[in-house]
């Protein structure tokens, strides 16, 4: 397909009227229906709306990337340069794939190949568009990966995807998507899965790239905050359809539709109480430790450690809840795991006024029933094999054998009312729920046992914002009726504003600044601590080198 020089006002892509629809057992469903938008040269436009709403679909069907015969488009045309790519030849469309039209997406780790080096997977592409080989396809990736940030990038030629952090494999998707110098990039959630300074620092790279080379953008995402930062224009997208369209301040200072007023009303709202050193400490942890050996040499002795958690004093009390946030690897999971007994460690650990850190899994058993732990991904940590009855009242077969199944099937049917679901769902699959719902099971089978103590690891983080919203409001409620103590594990520091009373921040493995939620928030002490404020409240203030790449 070759560039066609475009007027002035006429749109580097334009999709007019398009409708997808997947086909499935008989079953037709129409996931895309009469969508309409342009994006003009050098120009950002963001597709916003929660899971589900057809933005991915929509952005898939610009390279008809959907599965084939599963996916079709009923209706409608996606103009390039003029020409319309839903009925171009294969051969004409593989010439614009990662050559004039690119995309970077949400997970990284699921798009780089496992078994190659970066070298060879940048190089691939440069091969393949462009004929680069050996020194001058090297000589093109190292510009590239310099031009995205990775630091040192000699020495990151030979390294595989698992070897790079979260942001190091992010800019080398970058690197990929802006091989062959690209007229649009299309971003599926570029920053969904990175830690709030990372995602600054890549939003950051993509408006700088994006300005350097005069090239168009469509970023879709579910976050608002971004839109605001990144984006000239917003599709807000819905059930299928866009339903409001313009300039981003306009629609963000003036919003039209009822579905905009929503999202932009969803993020986590109202403050916990005031900490009260009065109430009764449920767990308590002095100079905690986690060190794991580094082992070297024909008999694998220990050289070194790493120190995962390196000597934590923390104090949570009923009612109360102590957010514990920092960047990937800061050692927030591996204090929780500590605290709760599911890895050793050193030092003292105290939970209801006993000392439990030399207690072993037999010696541990009775005190799970009142410490509970809700995880992050609630699909990985329900058995799909399992109805919800099941998967609920597991944990009361184990610590009050002595119920009735009458007995249980109340408990159970209680429980899931307490967290807003329909008691009669309970005989449902994981599968047949939203995420949002899949939550709340979650939390509904560690509140069934009536627990003093619950670990919340990044609870909200898979979740849209508007069903983040509603999650905090019901552990808040939940905290409030059972005198709950939380430790609450996350990096979005909106939501854990919003439930914290006092906030640990770690960096490797150490607390780097303690103390009530508000003034870390708004007066922070340290420089790590303003930086990982300013990404999560003010993107444009985080500065671009706080965190090592």
């Amino acid at each position: 397909m070759s560039p066609e020089p475009l007027s002035a006002e006429t749109p580097l892509l334009s999709i007019r009227n398009l409708a997808v629809a997947f086909h499935q057992g008989g079953r037709t469903s129409t996931a895309v229906d009469g969508v309409s938008f342009d994006i003009r040269r050098g120009e950002v436009v963001a597709l916003v709306g929660e899971s589900g709403s057809g933005k991915s679909v929509t952005a898939n069907s610009i390279l008809k990337l959907l599965p084939y015969p599963a996916a079709s488009y009923p209706a409608g045309e996606i103009l390039f340069k003029g020409k319309d790519l839903l009925r171009a030849l294969d051969a004409d469309l593989r010439k614009v794939r990662g050559n004039d039209i690119t995309m970077i997406f949400q997970e990284p780790m699921t798009s780089l190949n496992p078994l190659h080096p970066i070298e060879r997977q940048i190089g691939e592409i440069l091969e393949l568009h462009q004929g680069l080989k050996g020194e001058a396809a090297r000589k093109r990736v190292l510009e590239l990966l310099h031009q995205v940030g990775i630091r040192e990038p000699e020495k990151r030629l030979a390294a595989y995807p698992h070897e790079l952090s979260g942001g190091q494999r992010q800019r080398v998707m970058i690197a990929m998507a802006l091989a062959n110098r690209p007229e649009l990039l299309i971003a599926d959630e570029p920053t969904t899965a990175l830690d709030v300074t990372v995602q600054a620092q890549i939003l950051a790279l993509l408006k700088g790239l994006k300005d350097e080379h005069g090239m168009s953008m469509l970023f879709i995402t579910h976050d608002l905050g971004i839109v605001r930062k990144i984006a000239d224009r917003v599709c807000v997208m819905t059930k299928g359809k866009i339903v409001e369209t313009g300039p981003t301040a306009e629609v963000f200072a003036n919003p039209q539709h009822a579905y905009t007023k929503h999202l932009l009303a969803s993020e986590p709202r109202g403050r916990p109480p005031t900490s009260d050193p009065s109430r009764p400490t449920v767990i308590e942890g002095k100079d905690v430790k986690v060190w794991f050996p580094i082992r070297a040499g024909f008999l694998r002795r220990t050289v070194d450690h790493v120190k995962a958690v390196d000597g934590i004093d923390l104090t949570l009390r009923a009612g109360q809840t102590l957010g514990i946030v920092g960047e990937s690897g800061s050692g927030k999971t591996t204090l929780g795991l500590a605290l709760t007994r599911l890895i050793g460690s050193k030092g003292r650990i105290a939970f209801l006024g006993q000392d439990i850190a030399g207690f072993g899994h037999g010696e541990m058993r009775p005190l799970r029933r009142r410490m509970q732990v809700v995880f992050q991904d609630p699909y990985g940590s329900l058995s799909p094999r399992m109805p919800i009855t099941d998967i609920i009242g597991e944990g009361l077969g184990v610590h009050e054998p002595g119920l009735s199944a009458g007995e249980r099937d109340k408990r159970v049917a209680a429980a899931l009312e307490e967290v807003g679901l329909e008691p009669a769902t309970r005989w449902r699959y994981p599968h047949e729920f939203s995420g949002g719902q899949r939550q709340r099971i979650a939390i509904a089978r560690a509140m069934v046992l009536k627990p003093a103590f619950v670990m919340l690891d990044e609870p909200t983080s898979a979740l849209d914002m508007s069903v983040q919203a509603q999650v905090v409001d019901l552990l808040r409620d939940l905290q409030a009726k059972h005198d709950l103590a939380y430790l609450f594990i996350s990096h979005d520091l909106k939501v854990v504003r919003a439930l914290a009373n006092d906030i640990i921040v770690m960096r490797f493995g150490k607390v780097v600044e303690h103390g009530p939620t508000e003034r870390i928030v708004t007066a922070p002490a340290e420089d790590y601590t303003r930086a990982l404020m300013a990404a999560a409240f003010n993107i444009e203030a985080v500065p671009t080198g706080q965190i090592q790449q």
